[in-house]
C-alpha cells in the first residue's frame, strides 16, 4: 500500500476529505492517504510541496499559481471549490477604523508572505484604487490566533480571512467585520508535486475519483449543516448561508480562467511573469 501525503487547512471546505478518511475509502482502494493540517494556510503548504513533505495540497488558487511561477515543482490537477472565497476584512472590536477606505496606508496582518491573506490584500487594495507600493504595509502573524493577538495589541490594523471561519470571533466581540473581498476566480485547487505525479499517477487519479464522489453530493449529506456547525464551532444559520454560496468542482481549470487569473495577478504585481497553461496544469 503506497503512502501519499496531502495538506490542507483545517476548515469546513475540507470536511469531505475528513469524511472520506473516516470511512476508510482510500484504504479500501489500496492507498494510505495521510492528511496533514496546515492552519497557517497557503504559504506553509507551498513550502511543504517544495520540500517534498507533502505530495498533494488543497490550496488557494492564487497562492499556488504564484509559487509555481517562482519555481515550485508542482502543477494544478483539479479545481476543488468552483466558487469564490469570501475574504472578510476585520479590525479589532475597539478599533477606530470603521470603513475600508480608512484602512488605506495602515498595516495588514498576514499569516506569511506569499499566503492568501498577503496576496488578497493586494487584490483588495486594487479594488479600492490604492497605491500598491505606498498604501500597503504588513505584519506577519502566522495564523488566526496570531491575528487575534496582533489586532488586539495594535501590531496590525486589519486582517483578511475567510468570512465564515472568522465569524465566531466577530460574534464574541474580538473582531469587527467591516467588509468583504471575494476572490475573482475559483478559490481552491488541488495541486501535486511533479515528482509525486510521476510516482503515483494512478493512485492520484483514484484519490480524485473518491473525493469527487463525495463533493458532488456533499450538500445532500443528512444534517451536513449541523455536522459542520458542531465540528467548526459555527452557528447553523451561518453554515447554511455558506453552503448556499459554495460549489465544489470535479473538473480542471480551463485555459481562459488560468489566463484571466494570471492577468489579474500581473496587474497587482503578485506575479512578474505568466506561464503557459501546460506549465501550470497537469491532466490526470
Amino acid at each position: 500500500m503506497k503512502t501519499i501525503h496531502i495538506g490542507g487547512v483545517p476548515e469546513h471546505f475540507n470536511l469531505a476529505w475528513y469524511l472520506a478518511l473516516k470511512q476508510g475509502l482510500f484504504k479500501k482502494a489500496g492507498i494510505n492517504l495521510r492528511w496533514d493540517d496546515y492552519p497557517s494556510g497557503t504559504g506553509a503548504m507551498t513550502k511543504a510541496l517544495r520540500k517534498g513533505d507533502i505530495d498533494l495540497a488543497v490550496i488557494l488558487t492564487e497562492g499556488i499559481i504564484k509559487d509555481i511561477t517562482e519555481g515550485n515543482p508542482s502543477r494544478i490537477i483539479q479545481t476543488f471549490v468552483e466558487t469564490p472565497l469570501i475574504w472578510g476584512i476585520h479590525v479589532a472590536e475597539n478599533s477606530n477604523y470603521k470603513t475600508i477606505d480608512q484602512l488605506k496606508g495602515s498595516k495588514a496582518a498576514i499569516s506569511r508572505f506569499g499566503s492568501g491573506s498577503h496576496l488578497m490584500a493586494y487584490i483588495q487594495a486594487k479594488n479600492n484604487n490604492w497605491d500598491l507600493e505606498k498604501d500597503l504595509q504588513f505584519e506577519v502573524i502566522k495564523d488566526l490566533e496570531g491575528a487575534v493577538k496582533g489586532l488586539t495589541n495594535g501590531k496590525a490594523d486589519y486582517f483578511m480571512w475567510e468570512k465564515f471561519m472568522t465569524k465566531p470571533l466577530v460574534d464574541q466581540g474580538v473582531f469587527r467585520h467591516i467588509g468583504n473581498c471575494p476572490t475573482p476566480w475559483p478559490c481552491f485547487v488541488i495541486a501535486a508535486r511533479n515528482e509525486s505525479l510521476e510516482l503515483y499517477r494512478d493512485e492520484v487519479k483514484v484519490i480524485l475519483e473518491i473525493i469527487n464522489n463525495i463533493t458532488i453530493g456533499f450538500k445532500d449529506i443528512p444534517d451536513i449543516d449541523k455536522i459542520i456547525a458542531k465540528r467548526y464551532n459555527q452557528k447553523v444559520e451561518d453554515v447554511q448561508e455558506w453552503l448556499s454560496l459554495t460549489e465544489w468542482s470535479q473538473s480542471l481549470l480551463n485555459k481562459e480562467t488560468v489566463s484571466n487569473i494570471q492577468k489579474q495577478l500581473l496587474e497587482t504585481n503578485i506575479i512578474t511573469k505568466p506561464l503557459n497553461y501546460k506549465d501550470l496544469i497537469a491532466t490526470i
